[in-house]
């Protein structure tokens, strides 16, 4: 076949009849940078800033940097990231064998052009819609109909882009491409597969949307007030509103968990692990449960034949070996095991071509593959479905030796009469039981889910120091979800697994309550891969696993788990402690706000004060903890942790400023001092806090404290004037020592009875998996 000449590409090309899709999900740079520009909370910002300058005191807008800074850091940010994941993007593109004037050349599937003609071979997801020209094909189209059953596909057959090839070879032309595709239509699946919204993300988020719902009402009824009940001047009244509206906005949050994800991703992209989302750090840093597959990911994908047996004598077995070496070149498959087939072979005899009758490749759902010659039938596949009960019992000393020894066995068989028996092996990954070990010392309980035999796999699953990997079953067996259901909390290893019982044991054990991450490699693995929490996909895999993946290892080095797993508790710890600094200001201040809004008396605190808690007292430690390593597992759901440890310090702040005021006015302190002081005993018990989330105490959190304590006091100090701070008399500084003292006491009290009643509320689902 000669295909396209270049003339007719380049026309093709001109007349923009490509098959190059605009991915809507990847922003542009423009893009990105109004995105976070035009924001809800900016606009907020932008409002306060034009009452402050209508009112005269520019001093309050020291709020403002940080907001640029934020705004700054955050495009720099997702800049570098889209720049990173981009290049690596271009590392795992697709390639196809295509024909242009008569020759094989390999290119993108952005270049084909509508009716290239192109090679497909098994594992290929199929790049446009096209019809077979020459050849077989067995294709998948569940990511199209969510049916798992193998279409056979002959010439003049139509083939749809986002359904992929299980076996077989076949020319076709393409007939749709790019966006009249449907692959267009497979990339928005695929998206929202990738973009599972991780639980902490999802928390982050509700808080600001919390928060940019309460401040309107609060910053209206507190101007309100200020106005018209008390009668304070338009410049007092603005400046009180902005000073509580400041504090309610966590406008640093969600910038530190952009920062973080991204310095993730970077961190991973260096070990060439490719996230199609950030966020897919989050959710294997909760994995609870991993379920892997055996060949691919506990072994490596190339196989060696070790051992041909037979039952015949040697003249009849070497006929048979024969036999088999014409049919491992005859059959169309290109799968790891022919490929360890055909390499054991010194020369490749073919059947001849007049003789063949029929040729069947091989099929998921049946284990084997098919030769019709004349009068005779050859199949090659699984043992188990090939060999009848007597063959069985007559090859059992073979069968059992060789499964014990974790090899695969492959039976080859004429007209349903066994001939050979063939003993194949792939060989452990590097490291692949130092990772396992890992994982399992991290709390990450291991499944094995296969399709190959479950005593085979059960051994090389016990090579690889998998905890309990005795304990297997023939999932041929679990012909219903409550036996899987069953199953699942018994058993390690799963052998003879069809395709769709992957999704059913991913779905069972998630029923559980468990967050589950799934490996894979094959097309046999998508559906999984999709109910899964997280996907990971090995880079040397086939192209519509690597698709569907939320986490890509590009090199296929399963080791990268320990570095994705470390980057992702470091993550969502270092989060969490930061998290609960800024919540505890939004929480204070609004308390303050509603309680100023209740008892008819002006805000206590100005924006400039505001400004100094915000970067000495959150947001500078919080970013140094953002560095610091922390491979802990989280436990429990992310805003009930931070909440718990954020509400008991946000009420202590309350009650003591509060109270402070009645006695500042008892003893005719100035509201000004008072409006001082406040600042110290929010500083004390944000340091309190910060020293709670950071046990034990290290030299690094020592450095830390220093240098925030450090900052307040020269920040109050020698740059007064510039954060609103006054010097206060020494009754003032009498009253705010005896309200810091008693605020250790509050907090711990206050931290001990939430504590108490957070345990008894809770419900904890249990999973049992040991």
């Amino acid at each position: 076949m000669k295909g396209l000449t270049k003339e007719e590409v380049l026309k093709k090309i001109e007349n923009k009849e490509m098959n190059l899709i605009k991915n809507s999900a990847d922003k542009s740079v423009t893009e990105i940078i109004m995105s976070n520009l035009l924001t809800y909370f900016n606009l907020i910002f932008l409002v306060l800033t034009i009452l402050i300058i209508f009112s005269g005191k520019i001093k309050n807008l020291m709020f403002l940097p940080v907001v640029i800074i934020n705004l700054v850091i955050g495009i720099y940010q997702q800049l570098k990231s889209k720049k990173i994941l981009d290049r690596l993007a271009l590392l795992e593109e697709s390639n196809y064998t295509v024909i242009r004037d008569g020759k094989e050349e390999k290119i993108p599937s952005k270049e084909l052009v509508l009716n290239d003609l192109v090679i497909l071979h098994s594992g290929e997801q199929i790049p446009a819609d096209g019809v077979v020209k020459e050849g077989y094909l067995s294709v998948n189209e569940s990511l199209l109909t969510g049916e798992m059953d193998e279409i056979d596909k002959h010439a003049n057959s139509e083939l749809r882009s986002g359904s992929f090839v299980v076996s077989g070879e076949a020319y076709v032309e393409l007939t749709k491409v790019g966006e009249d595709s449907y692959v267009a239509k497979l990339s928005k699946e695929a998206k929202q597969i990738k973009e599972k919204q991780s639980e902490m993300i999802s928390d982050i988020e509700k808080i600001i949307k919390v928060a940019g719902f309460i401040i309107i009402p609060v910053g209206s009824l507190l101007l309100y007030q200020s106005m018209i009940i008390n009668h304070s001047s338009y410049q007092d009244a603005i400046i009180s509103m902005v000073g509580a509206v400041t504090g309610m906005i966590p406008e640093g949050l969600y910038l530190l968990v952009t920062i973080a994800l991204a310095i993730g991703a970077a961190n991973l992209a260096k070990k060439k692990v490719l996230l199609h989302d950030m966020k897919s750090i989050e959710h294997l840093a909760r994995v609870d449960v991993l379920c892997v597959d055996k060949t691919g990911t506990i072994t490596s994908s190339k196989m060696n034949v070790t051992n041909i047996e037979s039952t015949k004598s040697n003249q009849e077995k070497e006929k048979s070996i024969e036999e088999l070496e014409k049919y491992t070149s005859t059959i169309e498959d290109n799968n790891d095991t022919m490929k360890a087939l055909r390499n054991f072979f010194q020369t490749h005899k073919k059947f001849k071509k007049e003789e063949i009758k029929e040729i069947l490749p091989f099929n998921s759902k049946n284990k084997y593959s098919q030769i019709k010659i004349k009068k005779d039938t050859y199949k090659l596949g699984a043992f188990e479905y090939l060999l009848e009960k007597k063959e069985w019992k007559e090859n059992e000393k073979i069968i059992d030796k060789y499964t014990s020894e974790g090899k695969r066995l492959l039976v080859f068989t004429k007209n349903d009469k066994a001939l050979l028996l063939i003993a194949i092996k792939n060989e452990l990954r590097e490291n692949a039981k130092d990772t396992f070990t890992y994982l399992q010392e991290e709390g990450v309980i291991i499944k094995v889910i296969s399709g190959d035999n479950p005593i085979t796999v059960s051994k090389v699953a016990e090579d690889a120091n998998i905890k309990d990997a005795e304990l297997y079953i023939d999932a041929s067996t679990l012909d219903n979800e409550e036996k899987i259901k069953e199953a699942v909390g018994k058993y390690t290893v799963f052998g003879r697994v069809k395709p769709e019982q992957k999704k059913q044991i991913i779905c069972a054990i998630k029923e559980c309550g468990k967050k589950v991450a799934m490996t894979g490699d094959g097309v046999n693995d998508i559906l999984a891969m999709k109910e899964a929490d997280c996907s990971i996909a090995m880079g040397e895999g086939s192209s519509a696993a690597r698709s569907a993946a939320q986490v890509v290892l590009l090199d296929s080095d399963f080791s990268h788990m320990k570095n994705i797993i470390f980057e992702g508790r470091k993550i969502i710890n270092n989060i969490t402690r930061s998290a609960t600094l800024f919540l505890y200001k939004n929480l204070f201040s609004l308390f303050l706000a509603i309680f100023s809004i209740v008892a008819s008396f002006n805000y206590p605190l100005k924006p400039a004060q505001v400004a100094i808690i915000s970067f000495f007292n959150i947001g500078l430690p919080a970013f140094f903890l953002t560095f610091e390593p922390n491979t802990k597992k989280q436990e429990g759901r992310f805003i009930k942790n931070v909440i718990v440890n954020a509400l008991p310090a946000a009420l202590t702040s309350f009650l003591t400023i509060i109270v402070m005021i009645y006695f500042a006015n008892l003893f005719e302190i100035d509201y000004k001092e008072v409006s001082t002081a406040s600042i110290y005993l929010i500083s004390v018990v944000g340091f309190n806090i910060l020293w709670f989330i950071t046990r034990p105490i290290n030299n690094y959190h020592r450095f830390v404290f220093a240098l925030c304590i450090l900052g307040i006091l020269l920040g109050s100090r020698l740059l007064g004037q510039v954060f609103d701070m006054q010097e206060i008399s020494l009754k003032a500084t009498a009253l705010c020592m005896v309200f810091a003292f008693a605020e250790m006491s509050i907090i711990r009290d206050f931290s001990y009875l939430l504590n108490e009643l957070y345990n008894k509320t809770k419900k904890i689902k249990t999973l049992k998996i040991e």
